[in-house]
């Protein structure tokens, strides 16, 4: 499922239309996009949460030569899933 997928989901179930639906997804993801840039958690119950996490630097292999490199530190978005959403993909 993609956003075009989902902005044709609500509108069907949210009685919107498509460029109404297409406008809240957008809104959404770019709220979500806009806490975790501020470094915020977002917490959606039933759902899950996501997080910045830190990757501090550290050395690594080439694989091609197998010199050694350093690996930059840097910042990566997780998600847990929330119980309900395992739960519920488990089936």
């Amino acid at each position: 499922m993609n956003t075009t997928d989902l902005a044709e989901r609500l509108a069907a179930d949210g009685k919107l239309t498509k460029a109404q639906a297409r406008e809240a997804v957008d809104t959404l993801l770019g709220a979500v996009r806009e806490a975790l840039v501020l470094g915020h958690e977002v917490n959606l119950p039933g759902f899950g949460k996501f997080k910045v996490q830190d990757k501090p630097a550290r050395t690594g292999r080439n694989p091609a030569t197998g010199a050694a490199i350093e690996i930059a530190a840097s910042k990566k978005v997780a998600f847990s899933a929330a119980k309900a959403l395992k739960d519920a993909v488990a089936g």
